[in-house]
């Protein structure tokens, strides 16, 4: 699924990118030890993103059906605004990433030494998994991970050459102009986890669905097959939409509109950036 295709491959290359500050730090300033301290903690973080998986799909098994159906509908509705989330701190904050990263190194190396260091690494590589555990899980509940897996796999590979061609210094593609394109679609793919959300929460009778359908254009672009589909499950097209699936559509999308007109607050000194772009 290209959905999952795009997250992976996005928040992989950005974790990659957070290694490589880190990395030339270490080579500039640390040493062996500093070396030793940054790669435990990146497993560490790892281990960490690893655990919540298991943690997530422990917690799926042992609820009954109405408590897994109810979980899986906050983990897509959470997953979502997640992902708005990260994009809308992306674009925020970005630039000054590898200052604020380089200068919470220096103080981390300088009060707690090679630990402070494996916490930082740690702390980094852990935020980039567990989004990408939660994002994944959220597809998965509607879409089942026997379709996502060779996508996410694709997309890891992939990132794993963009951070390689980054590191080398080629220039084929202009990668700001690359990540800001691909955080435009993550905010579709953001809306479309939302209608997915809004589906559930209707099912549920969590949230009144108003007029149903509010119109029917099936006859035109089926969401059951072909483009329609595609349209679907990628960014939330409804052929038959209730009134809530059309509030909660154009709404995010009126808050996005809102929001991009807001003057970008600048970076905070005391806070520690864990994303690259």
């Amino acid at each position: 699924m290209v959905n999952a295709f795009v997250i992976v491959w996005r928040e992989s290359l950005e974790a990659m990118l957070v290694i490589g500050i880190l990395s030339a730090w270490v080579n500039g300033r640390g040493g062996g030890g500093a070396r030793t301290a940054l790669w435990s903690g990146v497993l560490a973080g790892l281990a960490l993103a690893v655990a919540l998986a298991a943690l997530m799909q422990g917690t799926l098994g042992i609820l009954p059906d109405e408590g897994q159906e109810i979980f899986q509908t906050l983990l897509i509705v959470f997953a979502a605004l997640l992902m708005t989330h990260m994009v809308l701190w992306m674009r925020r904050h970005a630039r000054g990433l590898r200052r604020e990263m380089e200068s919470a190194l220096d103080n981390a190396a300088a009060r707690q030494g090679a630990w402070g260091i494996a916490a930082v690494a740690a702390l980094a590589v852990a935020r980039e998994g567990a989004e990408t555990v939660i994002f994944l899980q959220g597809m998965a509940s509607g879409a089942g991970w026997g379709a996502l897996l060779p996508s996410a796999l694709a997309g890891f590979a992939l990132a794993g050459v963009t951070a390689w061609a980054a590191a080398r210094g080629l220039r084929l593609l202009p990668q700001h102009q690359v990540l800001r394109a691909s955080a435009n679609l993550l905010l579709l793919f953001a809306a479309g986890m939302l209608v997915l959300g809004s589906d559930r929460l209707i099912s549920l009778k969590w949230l009144p669905p108003g007029p149903d359908p509010l119109w029917d254009t099936s006859a035109w672009l089926d969401d059951g097959a072909g483009a329609g589909k595609w349209l679907a499950d990628l960014f939330g097209y409804r052929a038959r939409p209730a009134t809530a699936n059309v509030v909660v559509f154009f709404g995010f999308w009126l808050l996005m509109a809102v929001q991009h007109g807001w003057p970008a607050r600048a970076v905070p000194k005391s806070a520690i950036p864990l994303h690259a772009e």
